[in-house]
């Protein structure tokens, strides 16, 4: 019962509070850091009947007089025409930023014969606060002789990365018979309601020489995990170097991701993040750095970044204040603030860490779906056994309105090391937003 009743207020969150804006800005601008909160848990981004996407993309390399080559936009789905001033405006900033995204590594490349395809995925927040996830396949268009690869992005405002990666799947079939093929399937797609957790949708498509085909999504059960692979990150890390990553975010410090693909960092931040839940992060969060945007790392507030280890000897020769530096291809920390053994309370975390290592090594006999859920109730119950009394410390006037009573809250925990932690963590940002919501949501019993 403790972990419905910690979840029944978190689950109402919004991802954003106004005033609470990060230093680096939010703006949709490809000329600055395009930030993303990596609430993809909440409610407005699992909303069923919704449209399932807003665009369809394809980002080819065009070459310059320079000899380099630049993305851009050669196919968009749908066109939208008849937009009001500050619509278009908006649409014309997220086109602007898309490419930035779908090529991070930069302008240096050259055609090729043979491309691994791969799938990753970025966040932009616009000027309101609304967030819109990119999800990309990076593929080698079929032919003969060198070509260069090219990016098909789907931008949708739902996170279930999942879902999408399956969507993917069934546009680069197509790519490979005929771009022409690919357009009834997304008209198909976005005709259909995005389906409720655990609903399937059907989406029919036919196929030249194959016939009509029945595509079925499925949505999993667990909304607040459908755009999480936790196994990415337990296949890269240790537990012991996963609760040190966990302890830094828990107190909203400033990480940095290195990783040669792209598929690797985004999974591996989504999943880092999802770790939070029920609490959010609120600061910069970029799982794919695009190349002119390195400088981030001298942003002097909190963040959560991706960078392709290619770029690792400018990021530290950058300018930054304490960041954690971690290595996803050696499963290592680069650098590190150097008291992140000593951040959680020791008895909360060697309960984590033997849940983490009993997944592990298990990780061949369990589902993607079952390790997921698995994972995150290890860091729920931390949470619940650290924080699950909060309700009780809210003291509500006759007007409904409540005031969180911090002092007592932290002096009802009786062990020294979590009431020493639980001092720290109250006066991070997830955890004001998280109470400012549960100051404003006193659920009424027995009909008061």
């Amino acid at each position: 019962s403790s972990i419905s009743n910690f979840f029944r207020r978190s689950l109402r969150r919004s991802s954003r509070r106004e005033g609470k804006e990060d230093a680096c800005g939010a703006e949709l601008h490809p000329c600055r850091v395009a930030q993303g909160k990596p609430g993809e848990r909440s409610s407005i981004l699992h909303a069923a009947g919704q449209f399932f996407f807003e665009y369809l993309v394809l980002v080819s390399l065009k070459k310059m007089s320079d000899g380099r080559y630049e993305p851009k936009i050669t196919y968009q789905f749908p066109k939208r025409e008849n937009l009001l001033k500050g619509q278009k405006e908006e649409e014309e900033r997220l086109l602007q930023a898309i490419p930035l995204f779908c090529f991070p590594d930069g302008n240096n490349w050259a055609p090729v014969t043979h491309f691994t395809s791969e799938t990753f995925s970025f966040v932009l927040t616009n000027m309101d606060g609304s967030r819109k996830i990119g999800y990309c396949r990076r593929l080698l268009p079929s032919g003969r002789g060198v070509r260069l690869p090219e990016v098909f992005c789907i931008i949708s405002c739902l996170g279930c990365f999942g879902l999408f990666s399956k969507i993917l799947d069934e546009v680069e079939k197509r790519r490979q018979i005929s771009m022409a093929v690919i357009y009834p399937f997304m008209q198909g797609l976005r005709e259909s309601p995005f389906p409720a957790p655990g609903k399937t949708v059907t989406i029919k498509s036919f196929i030249p020489e194959s016939g009509t085909e029945l595509i079925e999504l499925t949505r999993p059960v667990d909304a607040h995990l459908e755009h999480v692979e936790f196994q990415a990150l337990l296949q890269r890390l240790s537990p012991q170097l996963i609760l040190h990553i966990f302890a830094s975010a828990v107190l909203e410090r400033r990480l940095i991701f290195l990783a040669q693909e792209l598929s690797a960092l985004s999974q591996c931040i989504h999943a880092v993040a999802a770790l939070l839940y029920p609490f959010t992060w609120a600061h910069t969060y970029i799982p794919v750095v695009p190349e002119c945007l390195l400088d981030t790392v001298c942003c002097p507030t909190p963040f959560m970044v991706g960078i392709q280890m290619r770029h690792l000897e400018r990021v530290l020769e950058q300018p930054m204040e304490e960041a954690l530096i971690v290595d996803l291809c050696e499963g290592k920390i680069l650098r590190a603030v150097g008291d992140e053994e000593e951040i959680l309370p020791i008895k909360l975390q060697n309960e984590v860490l033997t849940s983490l290592n009993k997944h592990n090594n298990n990780n061949n006999a369990q589902t993607p779906e079952q390790l997921n859920s698995l994972v995150s109730e290890a860091f729920v119950q931390f949470f619940v056994r650290l924080v699950g009394h909060y309700a009780s410390h809210i003291k509500w006037s006759k007007s409904g309105s409540g005031t969180f009573q911090e002092r007592a809250f932290c002096k009802a925990i009786t062990s020294k090391s979590s009431r020493k932690f639980l001092k720290r963590f109250v006066k991070t940002n997830m955890f004001s937003l998280f109470i400012e919501e549960a100051e404003k949501s006193r659920i009424p019993q027995g009909g008061k």
